[in-house]
């Protein structure tokens, strides 16, 4: 059920990872750009809100960042799934503050979803051969998880931090 403080959560998330994106701001990986503090807002707003609403946060800075310019179409396959992951693990499997560590999982499904299907459709050229890997998708998953794993690592610094303060989570 959304209430009013959902909303205004939601909001806050949604700002917190538009100004992240500015500064410190993103890292170029070919035609992607990798932000780690999405994956944070990820895990927080998984856990907060649930999985739809964090959807919604994810979709919303992910439209701005690409209007902005200091995101790229990956923007949006690269976040979305992640706190799909979180939040319906958090809400159906095991209600512990960890489960934001599964936010790569969902970071690597947005990464083939962009290797394979946003990528040829926004005319992106191949990435540069890394280390002889050639594989579109092998690049994509090295350059989502290199943002995911710290910013989800990040995700759950913040949200243990925030109940050992006493912050009753989910609100």
């Amino acid at each position: 059920m959304v209430n009013s403080r959902h909303i205004a959560l939601a909001a806050i998330f949604t700002a917190l990872g538009v100004a992240l994106s500015l500064y410190p701001g993103a890292i170029p990986v070919g035609p992607t750009k990798v932000l780690p503090y999405q994956h944070m807002v990820n895990v927080l707003a998984g856990i907060i809100l649930g999985p739809w609403i964090g959807a919604g946060v994810a979709l919303a800075i992910g439209i701005i960042r690409i209007g902005m310019g200091t995101g790229s179409i990956f923007a949006i396959p690269g976040g979305i799934p992640g706190v799909l992951v979180v939040g319906l693990a958090y809400r159906y499997w095991m209600r512990k503050n960890s489960v934001g560590l599964l936010e790569p999982i969902g970071t690597g499904g947005g990464a083939l979803i962009s290797a394979f299907l946003v990528a040829p459709l926004a005319g992106a050229g191949p990435l540069p051969s890394v280390l002889g890997m050639t594989d579109q998708w092998v690049l994509f998953l090295i350059a989502f998880w290199a943002s995911s794993i710290p910013g989800s690592i990040l995700g759950f610094v913040v949200i243990t931090a925030l109940a050992k303060r006493g912050i009753r989570i989910p609100l």
